[in-house]
Order: structure tokens, then sequence, then C-alpha cells
């Protein structure tokens, strides 16, 4: 029977992963494009979840299995997408900052901005402001996204921001924050372009910054 892509968009907002992955080996054979398979089942079903989170019918866990599914699915079919075949609106390099070890929201984000169509840079967890600037000069990202999960750890924010001032390079990326202890007003305190509560929010204000 040929895979629709409704049962697949399915599959991933369940975080059906197993089902997921067999889902889109058989749209591969069934002779469906890779492309279109990324395109038309797995992305719009992330933006589905995200939706779905915000409006508070989706819950971490939830989201962190449809990330999963997600994941599942692309590397099925990495193989078969040609350089070229992704629209990418954009580059961002992520990060959780120094002495913060969290990465759950890290890669919620990490997901979320991928399926916007983003190339992702992840550096880690624990990333020191140096690791950051290094990474502004060799990837050139459009956007810098710094994550923080305990409150000790948001002066690293600050301090990681000044760093890039000193640099000179903080023209050439836009940079948002977010996490737990973030919110709007501090992101404006310490000079960020953005900032976002969750990881949905988080992949349409980098779409929004760079005039996507």
């Amino acid at each position: 029977m040929t895979v629709t892509f409704q049962e697949l968009q399915e599959a991933v907002i369940e975080g059906q992963n197993k089902r997921a992955a067999k889902l889109v080996a058989q749209a591969l054979a069934d002779g469906l494009p890779a492309v279109e398979i990324l395109n038309l089942g797995l992305t719009p079903a992330m933006a589905e979840v995200g939706r779905l989170f915000e409006r508070g019918e989706l819950f971490i866990p939830e989201m962190m299995l449809a990330a999963r599914a997600m994941r599942e699915g692309v590397e099925i079919l990495q193989p078969h997408l040609k350089q070229g075949d992704v629209k990418r609106v954009g580059k961002t390099v992520i990060t959780t900052v120094e002495g913060d070890l969290h990465d759950i929201g890290k890669n919620l984000v990490t997901i979320m901005v991928g399926g916007a169509g983003f190339e992702v840079v992840d550096l880690g967890v624990d990333v020191s402001p140096q690791r950051i600037l290094e990474a502004l000069r060799t990837e050139k990202p459009d956007v810098l996204m710094l994550s923080a999960l305990i409150t000790s750890t948001l002066n690293s924010m600050r301090t990681t921001i000044q760093a890039i001032e000193e640099a000179g390079l903080r023209e050439q990326v836009k940079i948002l924050v977010g996490g737990a202890p973030v919110t709007e007003s501090f992101a404006q305190q310490i000079g960020a372009d953005g900032y976002a509560p969750d990881a949905a929010g988080a992949a349409r204000v980098a779409l929004r910054v760079i005039g996507k």
C-alpha cells in the first residue's frame, strides 16, 4: 500500500519512531523523492508539533518523542538527499553557555530550527565564550542561539555577548537567548536580538530575525 504524507506526519506527531522510520523506508521504496518525503512529510509534522506545544496540547516528553521520530526518519533519508535538495533558510550555531550542563531544551530547539530549514551547528553544553567566538569566525552563522537552564549561568550569557561585541563580531550575527530562567526583559538587558520561551517559539523567532 502506498504511503501517504498524512500517515507519516501522524507517526511523527504521535512520536512513533519505529512506525515513522518504516513509513519513510516504504515511501522511498514506493519511488517518492527523498526531498518530498522531507518537505511534505517530516517537516510539516514538526511544525504541527510546535503549534500543539504552544497551545498546551503537547508537553516536553511528547515533543521529545516526536523529535526522535523526526530524527530517525531524516537519518534514513540522508543518503538519498542530493546537495541542494533541501532548501536552507540560514545557518545557526546553538549552544548551552559556560557552566551549564543541561541539553534537553537545546536539543529540542535544534530539532525545531532544523525542521524550519536552518543548517544547525550544535556546540554542545558548557561552552566558553572563546569557543563560541571561534565558531562564529569559522561557521559564519546567521543566528547564534544561547541556552541557559539554571539562574547561576545567566551571567555567562551576558559575558558571551560582551565577548562577541569586544571581538567586533556583533554586527555579523543575530543572537537569540532562551531557557527556563531567561525572560524577555533580561534578553533586552544583555543586548540579544530576540528571546523565545520554548523550542517552537525559537524556530519562529529565528526565522523572523533573518527576515524569513
